[in-house]
């Protein structure tokens, strides 16, 4: 993983607005309808290039594929493994519960959900390591073109794979993502042998406290969360800390968020995980306080911070000085190397779902990219950009 060494460097959390085009093959291969397989493989390359030729234009450094070939980044996996099956609705957020208006208004804007939420109901086994080989592919194709400084691709974590697709056949918990970690290891160990980051998507260890995990307590769910980061942390033991980064967030929804877990509650369990880098949400106005936690936290030498300095469920288009004046406070507590500049969240978590009108993210790429160079003169000199 590069770090900052003569510049702010630029990424984000992962997933992109995919085309129309994407969306439609990706929903009916979601509802069981026939699709030609050779057409579905072009869209994707061809939505995998245009994200990142996209990225590198904004002035993005470390790009990814947009994740444009999932519908989900956790819901995913129930193609790729085996033990997965049927829907499986869950209940409302918390902090969503007492406001169904708002649920209703919701749907109306973005619509609705439309992925399937299986369940675990057999072994689960890696059935299809072709899809994540094509995915390595499409990147590979679209960074040797493009040519950004670096590439990343995301998989999700054996925790957030437990949250989204609930147990219905291990005898526990802690059985339950054993598993999954075992059967997600060959993917996460592919990417980093094609020579890519391996970001692990990590919301289950914040996230899930308000949402699939609401019936635990709070001591509960820390225990689960530090179960899920030593799954995870056996699953990527073969890979070396500075090819990995992780993402943690309270979910990429517009809604009140008063029952987020606070970080300092979870960041000791959060620096348990081996992957060096950790992106966080850093912009939006129920987090964005949360940098005085990592000053008082004793942060590992070893870990690179990815403050999310552009908000991932609105449509405001943040200035570059403000990201420049978080990404400085955020350098003073690490050290200017230790930072890289990110987003709150992806642009396009689920295909077709999102806040954010499609060109609008791009151009808050831009902004990042702005606020970086801004960030750099300050801290390199003003003749660096």
């Amino acid at each position: 993983m590069k770090l900052s060494q003569d510049r702010i460097l630029t990424t984000h959390v992962g997933s992109l607005p995919r085309s129309a085009a994407v969306i439609d093959l990706l929903y009916k291969k979601e509802n069981g309808e026939t699709v030609d397989a050779t057409a579905f493989d072009a869209a994707v390359a061809a939505g995998v290039a245009d994200a990142v030729a996209k990225q590198v234009t904004a002035g993005i450094d470390v790009v990814s594929d947009g994740e444009t070939s999932k519908v989900g980044y956790a819901t995913y996996v129930k193609d790729r493994l085996s033990g997965f099956a049927g829907h499986y609705p869950r209940p409302p957020h918390l902090d969503l519960k007492p406001y169904p208006e708002l649920r209703e208004a919701m749907t109306r804007m973005m619509g609705k959900q439309a992925f399937k939420r299986a369940a675990c109901v057999a072994p689960i086994a890696l059935v299809d390591r072709a899809a994540g080989a094509k995915d390595i592919a499409n990147l590979r194709a679209a960074t040797a073109a493009h040519r950004p400084v670096e590439a990343f691709m995301n998989a999700a974590s054996p925790g957030v794979v437990s949250a989204f697709q609930s147990n219905q056949h291990y005898p526990s918990h802690e059985a339950y993502v054993d598993a999954i970690a075992a059967a997600m290891k060959p993917e996460y160990d592919a990417i980093v042998a094609a020579g890519f980051v391996l970001q692990l998507d990590c919301p289950d260890l914040a996230m899930a406290r308000h949402t699939a995990f609401q019936e635990l307590s709070e001591a509960e769910f820390l225990k689960r969360a530090a179960t899920q980061v030593e799954a995870l942390n056996h699953a990527v033991r073969d890979i070396p800390a500075d090819r990995m980064r992780m993402h943690i967030c309270w979910g990429n929804y517009e809604g009140p968020h008063d029952h987020d877990i606070p970080l300092e509650k979870i960041l000791a369990i959060v620096l348990r995980a081996k992957p060096a880098g950790v992106l966080f949400e850093a912009a939006n106005p129920r987090h964005r306080h949360e940098w005085v936690v990592w000053r008082d936290a004793r942060v590992p030498e070893e870990k690179v911070l990815i403050p999310g300095c552009i908000s991932s469920t609105s449509n405001y288009v943040e200035h570059p000085r403000l990201i420049a004046e978080q990404l400085c406070q955020y350098a003073r507590l690490v050290g200017r190397e230790r930072v890289i500049a990110g987003t709150d969240c992806g642009f396009g978590s689920f295909a077709g779902y999102s806040r954010v009108d499609p060109a609008i993210a791009y151009k808050k790429l831009g902004a990042l990219a702005e606020g970086a160079a801004l960030a750099t003169a300050s801290l390199w000199g003003a003749g660096r950009r």
